[in-house]
């Protein structure tokens, strides 16, 4: 029979493969060195609400089999609804804004002073992830997967492979991972012209189809991601374990957001006119990321860090740490409590800026999402857990998220001042998970 640290080393190849892809699920602990063991399934819901925008429901099943000579199947199905409303990069005027929906088909209005949502932001992801994990050899371990995602107007396949070779008599680990995107746009409307001012009228003219036309490049677009990992895990004693990785990622193609506009307002901030952003079609990703987890007598606590820079000159920090603590059975069998804390903070891109003055001339690039704008972030919450019918495992979730955008230098002329344009954004995020 193999030994119970083969089994561990396997289940830190597929996280390994997980943070190329993002999507595999899987959970060290629950790895078992039995060689006849049958399908473990864990399960999820989970809810994700921000204040007046965006709601999330996701549900997702992952099932993993762990065979005779260790080999594992992953398997992973996710189903996610959106509804809502996005905020689509206009500014906040003292006056009603009209603006056209993505499909150019029908206006809304947004009240004096409201940060510009629309309302019509909905959409249903289908996700299906497959990994197959194997020994090679006595100290090389292989793992291949392949991944598949359909929205409404969204199309993405990828596959992604890595190997882990053990050293220092299974103590370490170095990886080596390898991932592939290609996704495909295919957006209610078609594809905005860079720039090309937002179409406002009466849709049921005439010309409206045709002149609506002009304004976009064409139907569908696409775009490539290509992931490199590089990864070293070390058991530092029967109580710790670290890991450190260095990744990088190139993104090619489609990146602007089709939905995504800009307020071009006059020397005394009023709007003149509202343009699709535009922004560039390559992006270089790297981050360093180092974790340790620490078993204390009974308490597990559970710390990382990543740094993250571009060549969009977005940079970032995240600190993540989860600190188990065991209630044994006093609030349920082998109960637990799981406080975590999440922080983050992300410098804006070069191209970000949340208007475009009409004095001046147009710069290549222009974007006002407040996605890739200056920001910090956070998160708190708890996990109550606890063993239920036959050891299965049954988890509660709930935290809060804040995010903070801020004032990366610009000025603000005019009715500008009197706004907010800059909002935070406050969340809530529920989730109840069930282990079999």
């Amino acid at each position: 029979m193999k030994t119970e640290k083969t089994n561990i080393k396997a289940a830190l190849t597929i996280a390994t493969a997980a943070l190329l892809g993002g999507n595999t699920v899987t959970h060290a602990e629950t790895v078992s060195s039995n060689e006849d063991s049958n399908w473990e399934f864990d399960s999820a819901f989970l809810f994700y609400s921000e204040a007046d925008r965006v709601s999330a429901s996701e549900v997702i099943l992952n099932a993993k089999k762990i065979f005779a000579d260790d080999e594992i199947l992953n398997l992973k199905l996710t189903i996610d609804a959106l509804t809502g409303a996005s905020a689509n990069g206009a500014v906040a005027q003292p006056r009603v804004q009209t603006f056209t929906r993505p499909s150019g088909n029908g206006q809304y209005d947004i009240a004096p002073g409201d940060t510009p949502l629309d309302d019509t932001f909905h959409d249903t992801r289908v996700q299906l992830n497959g990994q197959w994990t194997q020994a090679v050899a006595d100290n090389l371990t292989a793992s291949g997967g392949v991944h598949i995602s359909k929205e409404y107007d969204y199309l993405s396949l990828g596959v992604n492979g890595n190997v882990a070779i053990d050293f220092d008599r299974k103590n370490s680990t170095i990886s080596l991972g390898f991932s592939h995107f290609q996704d495909t746009f295919t957006p209610e409307g078609g594809i905005p012209k860079p720039f090309a001012s937002m179409l406002i009228g009466d849709s049921s003219a005439p010309t409206w189809d045709d002149e609506f036309a002009e304004t976009r490049l064409g139907s569908e677009d696409d775009k490539t991601t290509t992931d490199l990992l590089l990864g070293f895990t070390q058991v530092i004693n029967r109580r710790m374990i670290t890991q450190f990785n260095y990744s990088y990622s190139m993104v090619d193609g489609y990146l602007t957001d089709p939905f995504k506009i800009l307020s071009v307002v006059d020397d005394n901030g009023v709007a003149q006119d509202y343009v699709y952003e535009s922004r560039p079609d390559s992006r270089a990703k790297q981050s360093i990321y180092a974790q340790s987890l620490y078993h204390f007598d009974t308490n597990v606590f559970d710390v990382s860090y990543r740094y993250m820079w571009d060549d969009w000159q977005i940079t970032s920090h995240t600190i993540d740490s989860r600190f188990r603590i065991p209630l044994g059975d006093n609030f349920g069998r082998e109960s637990y409590i799981q406080p975590h804390f999440r922080f983050y903070q992300q410098s804006a891109a070069d191209f970000y800026q949340p208007f475009i003055l009409n004095s001046e001339p147009l710069p290549a690039f222009a974007s006002a999402d407040y996605r890739i704008g200056e920001m910090t972030a956070f998160t708190i919450g708890l996990k109550y857990g606890m063993l239920v019918n036959h050891g299965h495992d049954l988890s509660f979730r709930l935290e809060y998220y804040r995010q903070t955008p801020t004032d990366a230098g610009f000025d603000e002329p005019g009715v500008l001042k009197k706004v907010d344009l800059y909002p935070t954004i406050d969340a809530v995020i529920a989730q109840v998970s069930y282990s079999f």
